[in-house]
């Protein structure tokens, strides 16, 4: 036999099985169509994947599913300061929703809606972090506790909450103490750890200033 035929014969072989060593079974080149008798057999999903158990005999797509949940941080402030008014003087100038902008430095606006005077829309303007930072929120007073309790919740814009409670320390003054909780935009994202102290910082420079215009109503 010559040289040439021994090699195709030979070239003939590797093309149908090739024998690895230490494997029982040679490993064929030859690929069979999948078996959809199998499907119910698998599991619904394979690593994030799902797929469909009616297959077409010509293609089938296999299309992932995936679940993606945003958490976005929220933060609380509070701050506390003794006030030299009676509790009854502080109580009455908070509830003046208006006046904000004259004591609390990053409120710009405040309008209390004539026909629901519950509610409020607030602006809120201020330039912080190398940015020029800019939010507005509809936001409703809830059920006060006359000379102790003041609280409100956003409806809408940037979500916030809070409450500023009143502790009568003597006849002419009080503890006042401003809780304050909202949702970190997401251009803040990165300084979150700042904002906090940052804000706290700014609430006690506004409650000092509310002390000092209380004493003048």
């Amino acid at each position: 036999m010559s040289v040439v035929a021994t090699n195709m014969n030979t070239i003939n072989h590797l093309s149908t099985t090739c024998k690895i060593p230490n494997l029982q079974s040679p490993i064929c080149f030859h690929r069979k169509p999948f078996s959809t008798s199998l499907l119910p057999l698998l599991p619904k999903t394979l690593n994030g994947f799902s797929y469909s158990s009616s297959v077409s005999r010509r293609s089938r797509l296999i299309i992932p599913k995936r679940r993606f949940s945003v958490s976005m941080e929220w933060q609380d402030c509070s701050v506390k300061m003794e006030v030299d008014v009676p509790v009854s003087v502080a109580y009455n100038f908070y509830l003046d929703r208006e006046s904000f902008p004259k004591w609390m430095p990053f409120i710009s606006s405040v309008e209390v809606l004539k026909d629901k005077p519950d509610l409020s829309r607030w602006s809120l303007k201020y330039n912080a972090f190398g940015q020029d930072i800019k939010y507005s929120w509809l936001a409703r007073n809830l059920q006060p506790t006359p000379n102790q309790k003041i609280h409100w919740r956003s409806l809408e814009g940037l979500p916030n909450k809070g409450s500023v409670r009143f502790f009568p320390k003597g006849p002419s003054s009080c503890i006042v103490e401003l809780t304050v909780s909202y949702e970190v935009p997401a251009v803040l994202t990165p300084v979150a750890s700042a904002l906090r102290p940052f804000l706290e910082n700014l609430l006690r420079g506004g409650l000092e200033r509310f002390a000092a215009l209380a004493k003048t109503t």
